[in-house]
């Protein structure tokens, strides 16, 4: 069986598309969404809208929850300024029903030996990075009890094989902190894993973002230019 996990969109449509392309040719069974789909990006709704027409069952991520639980999110503090622009614009683009939409997704799922969650079990906000040690990611993911656990959030993708688990970061579609501005996803095949990378057209996502008027425009363009991390003042 093949499972593609998609997942940090963050509004980016014009990644998503890409990578929709590519699902097409690799022809995977199923795809689940990783969470994180609409905020800091120029079209979340759109993003939404095409997940939901696709079907993808899926999970939610932390800048998902931030749209209608901001104060009880666990938000770092020093991001929490810049968050909630961020999150007031994006709740405007999306409306009530598509909130109520995403209220309604859980917080993993498994399925044909794979578990996934945003970013560690029960935590919606934890970073666990590419280079944890082996004890730490099987005490944070050997919970999940499925020989294959996935999760997204730090939009580094990496494969780590642990004696009784493999470890799988999907990376992300949208919003790559890796130095690699491709697009990101995993598809997994009878219990294998592989990283996929898209090329897009990123200046005309970037171009859209810039005339979109979204809080935090210019840094978020500069991030997904250098593939790194925003840094928001």
């Amino acid at each position: 069986m093949r499972v593609a996990i998609v997942s940090d969109i963050h509004g980016n449509l014009t990644a998503l598309d890409a990578v929709i392309a590519d699902l097409g040719r690799v022809r995977p069974d199923l795809v689940v969404q990783g969470g994180d789909l609409a905020l800091m990006g120029p079209r979340p709704a759109e993003v939404i809208d095409r997940v939901r027409e696709l079907g993808w069952p899926g999970i939610l991520g932390n800048t998902d929850e931030v749209l209608w639980d901001f104060e009880g999110a666990s938000i770092p503090v020093p991001l929490r300024e810049a968050f909630r622009p961020m999150a007031n614009a994006t709740g405007d683009l999306l409306g009530e029903e598509r909130i109520q939409w995403l209220q309604t997704l859980p917080r993993e799922w498994k399925g044909d030996g794979v578990g996934l969650v945003h970013a560690v079990p029960g935590n919606l906000w934890t970073v666990v990075p590419p280079d944890a040690d082996d004890d730490t990611l099987a005490a944070t993911f050997g919970p999940l009890g499925t020989a294959l656990a996935v999760y997204g959030h730090i939009h580094r993708p990496y494969v780590r094989r642990l004696p009784n688990l493999v470890i799988a970061n999907s990376g992300s579609v949208g919003f790559p902190f890796d130095g690699d501005t491709r697009a990101s996803y995993l598809l997994i095949e009878d219990g294998e894993p592989e990283i996929r990378r898209l090329e897009y057209d990123l200046e005309r996502e970037l171009a859209l973002l810039a005339a979109s008027g979204y809080p935090f425009a210019e840094a978020n363009i500069a991030a997904r230019r250098q593939a790194t991390p925003p840094v928001w003042r």
